[in-house]
Formats: structure tokens, sequence, C-alpha cells
């Protein structure tokens, strides 16, 4: 026989365990014959928990999602709220996430050969003479030892043949500004460009602990703000790198903000939001915050394709991409911090007034009966809390697992988040790649991102999230295949394969989201999205690396 136990079940048996406790006493050692000293902490806890036994099961049940139809689910002011500091705060994460692509272009190159220089010749010849041409091209990492080039015409391939030892030489004809020329990243060192771009994801993958630490521990506002403040002066110092391992730190400091700002209206490893996008609307709003949230990180991403093309110094890109953001500051002075959160923390007084001028702005009045329900249940879900923490410590996403039925769930989840995250950033990551023009190919390949994020929002609800998961994935994979298949000139052909299995793609990666958060039960939710998002992450990591080879 199964015995599945529901959220219900579990909270009368936790209402049984908890009232046992304040019946001895309130406290474990009450067991042992003697009884805590009650504090009036203590006390109003027990008073409200007494009252919430006695009252009927919508009451027991009330939560903050109860309280959003008095002050308006999607009111004015969550809509001031999220389309103007929320989502706009998505479209610098598109800037950081992707500039980098365009900070490290490799133009063609040579070795340095410096006793040929100033004796007249042009760099043209001096190439002529100095490198080997190997396979139909001039080599880019080795030159002729040749000890006197005096008289000598033109070169004897027989001639000995070394790496290059003085530097390179950079044709600037199209590309003449890029870390790879001003750090000198080519031949033995031509992969430190992977090497940012890799740090700049291990970054994320520990910033959104960091950070959902933080937000669990000093509200969202806090971890919120700190988190944008991050990302735009470490993108800003990004340009006055000295050298790549300074260029590199900073990159990795900039990747600690960009998913947990993204992630706004996810759970990431902390059972709670990294900020209170979704907090302050009603459920049936989540998916529409949700798609926003994706349109306003592509329209960064877009807004990036245009950037760079008329910004080819990457010096000036790093500024144009961090300095406008600066102008964040003034959230500092209309972000309010989340009244979930403050409720969550016993701060009633706060979030009462928060919720006031909600419901104030959004002209519906808050009755103060129901507020004093709310202070009841906060405090007796409080004593719940406290009296059993030492009977569940050993609970968690482990033995949460230990069913087969959740095994599996977990198990798949894990895989699908590991593999849309990777495709989907690898697929982004490549797409400059495509076709003949790379920013108009990045351009393209963001833009196709928009009418399947509109598509999603439109069936999701009504198809379910499986369906829509499993072709994307499947539809994306096969086209992806296919590009593969095209001989080398079918650039446009190529291009719109890739367009094709980048919008089946995103599809599947919006999916992932919504439908993880529905699979994991209550209990374990967040450290459960948080393990697959981590080990999504780790796909992350290597991605840049498959890219480069």
């Amino acid at each position: 026989m199964k015995l599945e136990l529901r959220g219900s079940e579990h909270s009368d048996i936790m209402e049984e365990e908890t009232e046992e406790s304040y019946e001895n006493g309130g406290s474990s050692g009450s067991r042992l014959g003697t009884r805590a000293p009650v504090t009036p902490e203590t006390q109003a806890r027990r008073d409200a928990f007494k009252k919430m036994k006695k009252s009927n099961h919508s009451e027991k049940s009330m939560d903050f999602d109860d309280l959003l139809p008095h002050v308006g689910e999607f009111g004015k002011y969550q809509r001031l709220l999220i389309f103007l500091i929320c989502l706009p705060a998505c479209i610098p994460c598109g800037f950081h996430a992707f500039n980098q692509l365009f900070m490290s272009p490799v133009p063609p190159h040579w070795c340095r050969v410096p006793e040929l220089e100033n004796t007249g010749l042009s760099l043209e010849e001096i190439r002529n003479l100095t490198i080997p041409f190997i396979g139909g091209r001039y080599s880019q990492c080795s030159r002729y030892l040749v000890k006197n080039f005096s008289g000598i015409v033109s070169p004897d391939p027989s001639w000995p043949i070394v790496p290059c030892s003085h530097g390179w030489l950079f044709n600037t004809t199209q590309i003449f500004s890029s870390i790879v020329i001003d750090y000198n990243l080519v031949c033995d060192k031509a992969i430190y460009p992977t090497i940012g771009l890799s740090a700049l994801n291990v970054g994320g993958i520990i910033g959104v602990y960091i950070f959902g630490s933080i937000s669990d521990r000093f509200g969202r506002r806090v971890s919120f703000l700190v988190c944008l403040a991050i990302e735009q002066i470490f993108g800003l110092l990004t340009a006055f790198a000295p050298d790549f391992w300074s260029w590199t730190g900073c990159r990795f400091l900039v990747g600690l903000t960009v998913p947990a700002i993204y992630q706004i209206p996810f759970i990431i490893f902390t059972a709670r939001p990294s900020f209170a996008a979704l907090e302050l609307v009603g459920p049936s709003y989540r998916s529409f915050v949700t798609v926003m949230t994706c349109l306003f990180y592509v329209g960064g991403m877009l807004l990036l394709a245009g950037v760079a093309y008329l910004v080819r110094d990457w010096v000036h890109l790093c500024l144009v991409t961090s300095l406008p953001f600066f102008a964040y500051v003034i959230y500092w002075w209309f972000l309010p911090e989340s009244p979930r959160w403050l409720l969550a923390q016993g701060r009633l007084l706060e979030a009462s007034t928060i919720l006031k001028k909600m419901a104030e702005v959004n002209k519906t009045e808050l009755p103060q009966s129901f507020l004093q329900q709310l202070k009841d249940r906060m405090l007796a879900q409080q004593a719940i809390s406290v009296s059993s923490a030492n009977k569940h410590t050993q609970a968690g996403f482990c033995s949460a697992c230990k069913t087969p039925n959740m095994r599996m769930k977990a198990i798949l989840i894990t895989i699908v988040w590991f593999a849309n995250e990777t495709v989907y950033v690898g697929l982004s990551y490549y797409g400059p790649a495509m076709g003949d023009n790379e920013y108009l190919s990045f351009f393209l390949a963001c833009a196709v991102e928009v009418p399947s994020y509109l598509l999603c929002w439109i069936v999701m609800d009504r198809w379910g999230r499986r369906w829509i998961l499993g072709v994307g994935m499947i539809v994306g994979g096969i086209f992806a295949i296919c590009t593969v298949l095209m001989p080398e000139d079918a650039s446009v052909a190529t291009l719109i394969l890739y367009l094709v299995a980048k919008f089946a793609e995103s599809a599947a990666f919006l999916i992932i989201y919504p439908f993880a958060a529905e699979l994991y039960p209550t209990e374990i939710r967040g450290v459960g999205i948080g393990f697959s998002a981590y080990v999504g992450g780790l796909g992350l990591v290597i991605i840049p690396f498959i890219n480069y080879l």
C-alpha cells in the first residue's frame, strides 16, 4: 500500500505535535519533567496556536495569497513595481551575460619579427617572407627561423619553423579592438577567452546561493539592490582591467549576479525567490510575469546586438553596457520590501504598512479583521516551525527522494534541466558564428525567442507543461543536428535551421522552471529546484569549451 502525506494532512499532524508540546510547557525539556519558562513571546504564540486550532479550515489555511484579492492581485501598484523596477533590471542581465561574445573576436595575426621592423618593408612583405604558407593560408603561430634576412627576397620552404617568440602582429582592418589583441590571447593562449566565459558561469552557480542567502536573511530589497550594484560596478571595471586575469576576475564577479537577477520569479536553493516580483502578484498572473521576465531579458540581448554593431571598441562596449544602468540607484528610494518576507520574519507592522499602501494605490480596502487573523496565523505558524525544528532536521531532499516515484521525478527534472540550460545557452553563445554577419545572426537568434515565449504563454495553461517541454526539446534537437549536415557554403539554410532549433529550445527552456516547481512537493521544492539548477549550471561551465572545439 502507498501512503501519501499531503500538505493539509502534514499540517494537521504538525499541529497535533505542536499542541502536545505546548501542553507540556512548550519545550522538549518538559519531557524530562522540567518546564521551560514562559516568555511573553512564547505565550503569544501559544494563544495564537490555540485560537487557530479552534478556527475553521479556511482560516487555518490562510496565506498571503488569500490577502492579495483584498489589496489587488495585479493592480496599479504591482504593475508599476514590475514594469518600472523588476523587469527593467533584467535588461542589463542580457547585456552582461553576452557582451563578452563581442569583446573577444580574433583578427588575422602572425608572428612578429623584430629584426625586419623599420626596414622599409610593408607588413605584407614581412609576412610573405617570414611566415610559412601552410594549408592554403599563412601560419598564425609559427615563423621561419632565419638568422639574417639580408638579400633574401622569397622564403625557402626548407627553412626551420619555430613558434612565435616575440609576440604577434594583428590585421586590424576589420577587427581593431579586442581583448585578444590587448592581451595577446592567441596560439597557446587561444582558449583564454573561453576560460573567461566559463568563469562568468562559475560565478553564476555561486551567486544564486550567495544572494539567495542574503535574500532570506536581510530581505529581498537588500539582496536585489546589492546584486544590481555589483553587476554594474564590476561590469564597468572590466573596461579598465590591466591584464587577462584581472579581466577574468571582473567577469566572475559580474557572473555572480546575472542569474540571481534573471531568476527573480524562481525559487533558487533557499526555498524563496531572490526578489518579490512574484511574491506581490496573485497566482493567476504569475505565468504572465514569468513570460515578461524572459521577454525583458531577451530585450537586453536584442539591444546588445545593435549596441555591439555600433560600438566596436570592447572597452567602450563595457562602458556603454554598464554606465547607463547606474541610474538604477534610484530604486533605493522607491523599491519596497516584500510583504511576504516581512510576514515570514514576524514584522507585521512593516508588512501592514506596505499592504495598506498597495490597497490605497490599487483603490481597494484591507479589512482590519483579516490583518488580525493573519497575525494570529503568523504567530501560530512560527510556533509550529519552532516546535518541529528538532524533529525534522533530517527531513530534506535526500530523504524525500527515497521513494521510487520522487526519486524518478528528481532524476528526470535534473537531466532535463541540465540538457535545456546547456543547449539553450550553447546555442545563444554560438549565435554570432552562424551566417555571414555575426551581429545580424545574434540579433535573429535573440529575436526568434520572442514568438516562442508568447506562444508558450498562450498554450502552456491549455496544453500543459509536458507536451511543450518534450516537443520543444525533440524539435530543437532534430533541427540542431540538421545544421551539422548542411554543406559549409549553405550559410543561409544553416542559419534558418539554427533559428528553428533556437525557437523550439527557447520554449522548452521557459517551461522547465514552472514545471519543476509544480512537480517537486512543497516541503522540498526550494531544495529540489536548487539541486536541479545547480546541476544545470554545471552545463554552463562546460558548454563554452564545447563551443570552442
